[in-house]
């Protein structure tokens, strides 16, 4: 399947499959949050895979893309089960990655994320490093919620429009850990999934709580981008026994 076009059709991506609401808050804001993705079963398999993922990998849990102090971190989950096979597949989040990107797209990485309490914080960032301001979309991501989000457990702040502009944080903030007069956070309910455009400035929050705050990140990227995690280099035989024709164009192998 050589088709972006038939790999949408074939994971059930139509006109309506994302609002114009959602539309407009991409383009304009460059987030938008999907309540009600996640259903309760499927919730709690991913919570419970989480958990198994993180005692049976101790201290090697995420060494295929980084490590950090405070964070329990997951990565290279495309090989670590079939319940991650409806995350990188989804229609929302590829409708929400061709709006954005428009053009032929990849997944990037799936890992997953959570800050210990009294850690999280993050600089200002983009996820992609390349052009800006050329009016076009290159990269994406997408939080799977598996816990609530909210300001005092570490969400992620973004600065609405910031997408838009000509230059990354480093070129404005002294402090990048420091506030922005116009961020925001990115808040919603278990079960929800945020999206954003990967140039708009964003990161992480402190976790003041003390109770979890877990995510899955699945990124996309326009297909003449590397990916974070090389899907060719590490897919196992037993994930591609059970690969879509779409599932292997969205992962490149």
């Amino acid at each position: 399947m050589d088709s972006l076009e038939a790999v949408l059709a074939e994971c059930g991506v139509n006109e309506g499959t994302i609002s114009p609401r959602h539309r407009d808050e991409l383009d304009e804001l460059g987030f938008t949050v999907f309540p009600n993705v996640i259903d309760p079963a499927w919730l709690a398999e991913m919570r419970a895979t989480f958990e198994r993922l993180m005692e049976e990998e101790g201290e090697q849990a995420g060494r295929e893309v980084s490590q950090n102090p405070g964070i329990r971190r997951l990565a290279d989950l495309v090989n670590k089960g079939r319940v991650f096979d409806r995350i990188y597949t989804h229609p929302v989040v590829l409708a929400a990655a061709y709006h954005v990107i428009q053009r032929p797209f990849k997944l990037v990485s799936l890992n997953g994320h959570d800050p210990l309490p009294g850690h999280g914080q993050q600089s200002l960032h983009s996820d992609f490093g390349g052009p800006r301001g050329d009016g076009r979309g290159h990269q994406t991501n997408a939080l799977w919620m598996l816990d609530d989000l909210t300001p005092e457990n570490g969400a992620t702040r973004v600065v609405p429009g910031s997408h838009r502009w000509p230059t990354f944080p480093k070129e404005a903030m002294a402090d990048l850990q420091a506030a922005h007069p116009q961020e925001v956070y990115i808040t919603g309910p278990a079960g929800s999934v945020a999206f954003f455009n990967g140039q708009v400035w964003h990161g992480s929050t402190t976790n003041r709580t003390s109770h979890t705050r877990r995510v899955y990140h699945c990124a996309f990227t326009a297909r003449e981008n590397p990916q974070q995690t090389d899907q060719r280099a590490y897919l196992r035989a037993e994930t591609a026994s059970r690969l879509t024709r779409a599932a292997r164009y969205i992962l490149d192998v």
